[in-house]
């Protein structure tokens, strides 16, 4: 008869390291500080007498602020020591999922010079999204004093979304802290909740940093906030700073930061968008500060890019911008592996010899290769578009770009003039590969008129490389049509920004026609006093009626008499 025989398996005993500053510590102190780790809180406690006289005994003894971090089911699962005055929080991981949830876990720690919470504490408590901060008071002998007790607001000010309770002892407090979170998390919840036209949509922070550019800083932010909308992401707010230069590491600096966190985790916003960019340190500095995405103004125009881009070319042009802002901006965070690469003295310790940590470098190389076949690629679809043209000028039809601002009513003016179907929408960026369509005039003439990619200022140099196929169409243009939108207010700057943009591009003594587009929304006189003083053509993309005079200027252009017009030089050549 087989005899079955129980077996006991031991497993070995969680981690309980005890961190922070533990210089000078005796080892029977440390190991004292390891016992908090065997505490066990009820759920309806803050923290319990035992724990709260523990704390209070160990801190007294080695003259340092002890902290600790339990969780819903009341075991303690952080032990941290700081020093007399503050106490530094380990990494407590990702937050939980869902709407209006907390961390799970709550700060208790002692303070040793009476005090009640400080603003260090409360701010813990806000960008970690903690369900509670308590602190401890306790005197010289070390007996516990007052519990101190913080919460967050749903619906707080700014500057302070949290909410203090009245101190009560230490060890008789009347608190219920599973009711207390329980209601916070279902007040969150009720605060958080999404409008059913912005479902889906992510919810963002809006940052703009003025750094000596008053005129235009309105101008910019609403521009930001069309990109946004562009983008499918729902603008919760607005901050603007004005600085005289940019902090070298957080762009607006770390109170300023602080502060805007705290916005973000009010508003329960996803992510924060910055303007202008952010350099590769700044981007990596903001993101170990916060667990939100963090973007800035170029990342947004590339997503927008992507959602935006049709075309083979398009894709693999997008693709090749991203890869190209991203690379210098790839991080590696892997605390493990840099204990394991930062040996004493700099050199390479124990685990960290040999290859070392080369998971970055693989993501840059492969990265890398990426972009050399992208460039390999396009570089062959750059040869099948100078055929196209070169067929195009055998032909001597005469070749017109429609050029502007980002949504200026290109596309719309392209479709009025042609009776064409190109993508006319609301949005900034809505063309991205260039859309070409044929123009008949009187006598048998024909041009072909193509539609390129909008403009924006401050146009980043990875926009302006990505869009070689639209450049190519301007710089091979006979005429190029220069399409603003009379109607903007900030239409001077845009006009400016054109300018800059097309110089930059070699292209400012290709000749060149003003179109003041949108008329109809127009204040009745505004028309003739833009046709007047600011040259060019008013017409309204939505009217054909309007059209006569422009028409007839890009006949006179193109056809007139002599060998100076861009058809006869190339008739000529």
């Amino acid at each position: 008869m087989w005899r079955l025989t129980k077996f006991r398996v031991q497993c070995p005993p969680l981690q309980e390291e005890v961190t922070g500053n533990l210089a000078g510590l005796k080892a029977s102190e440390i190991k004292a500080l390891e016992r908090l780790y065997r505490r066990r809180v009820a759920p309806s406690e803050i923290a319990s007498t035992e724990l709260i006289s523990q704390l209070a005994m160990q801190s007294a003894e080695i003259h340092r602020q002890i902290g600790v971090l339990i969780d819903r089911r009341g075991a303690v699962e952080h032990v941290f020591v700081g020093d007399a005055s503050k106490i530094v929080l380990p990494d407590v991981g990702r937050l939980r999922g869902g709407k209006g949830r907390f961390r799970g876990l709550r700060l208790v720690h002692t303070h040793l010079r009476g005090e009640a919470l400080t603003r260090d504490d409360l701010t813990d408590l806000a960008l970690l999204r903690l369900d509670a901060v308590a602190a401890i008071t306790v005197d010289a002998a070390g007996r516990p004093g007052k519990l101190h007790v913080g919460h967050l607001l749903a619906d707080g000010p700014p500057d302070r979304p949290w909410k203090e309770l009245p101190p009560e002892p230490a060890t008789a407090s009347e608190l219920d802290f599973e009711e207390l979170i329980t209601s916070l998390e279902a007040e969150f919840g009720r605060a958080r909740r999404v409008h059913a036209t912005d479902a889906g949509k992510d919810r963002a922070l809006l940052v703009h940093v003025d750094i000596g550019r008053s005129r235009d800083s309105e101008a910019r932010v609403h521009e930001l906030e069309e990109l946004c909308r562009t983008a499918g992401v729902k603008v919760l707010d607005v901050i603007v700073q004005r600085r005289p230069e940019a902090d070298p590491r957080f762009l607006v600096g770390r109170g300023k930061l602080d502060e805007i966190l705290l916005r973000a985790m009010q508003l329960g916003a996803e992510c924060v968008i910055f303007d202008p960019d952010l350099t590769p340190g700044q981007a990596r500095a903001i993101s170990d500060a916060t667990e939100l995405k963090v973007l800035d103004r170029t990342m947004l125009i590339l997503d927008i890019f992507a959602q935006h881009a049709t075309s083979r070319d398009g894709k693999l042009q997008v693709e090749l911008a991203q890869l190209r802002y991203t690379i210098p901006r790839l991080i590696e965070k892997n605390t493990m592996m840099s204990r394991l690469t930062a040996g004493p003295g700099g050199k390479a310790g124990l685990g960290g010899r040999g290859p070392g940590e080369t998971k970055l470098e693989i993501n840059r190389r492969r990265a890398r290769d990426r972009v050399n076949l992208l460039e390999k690629r396009l570089e062959d679809l750059a040869g099948d578009r100078r055929l196209r043209r070169q067929r195009r000028t055998h032909r001597e039809v005469p070749i017109i770009a429609i050029c502007g601002y980002t949504n200026a009513g290109k596309s719309t003016l392209l479709n009025a003039l042609t009776q064409g179907d190109a993508l006319a929408a609301d949005k900034l960026f809505a063309t991205l590969d260039p859309i070409s369509r044929r123009l008949r005039f009187p006598q048998e003439r024909e041009v072909v008129i193509t539609d390129t990619v909008g403009f924006i200022r401050d146009l980043p140099e990875e926009l302006t490389r990505a869009f070689r196929a639209t450049l190519e169409e301007m710089e091979d243009a006979d005429l190029l049509v220069h399409v603003v939108d009379a109607s903007d207010g900030d239409r001077d700057q845009q006009i400016s920004a054109v300018d800059t943009i097309l110089a930059d591009l070699g292209l400012s003594a290709k000749p060149r026609i003003l179109v003041w587009n949108k008329a109809d929304r127009l204040e009745p006189g505004d028309a003739e006093h833009l046709a007047r003083h600011g040259g060019g053509f008013v017409v309204s993309a939505l009217d054909r009626q309007t059209f006569g005079p422009l028409l007839l200027a890009i006949e006179r252009a193109l056809w007139k008499q002599g060998k100076d017009t861009p058809v006869a030089r190339a008739a000529h050549a």
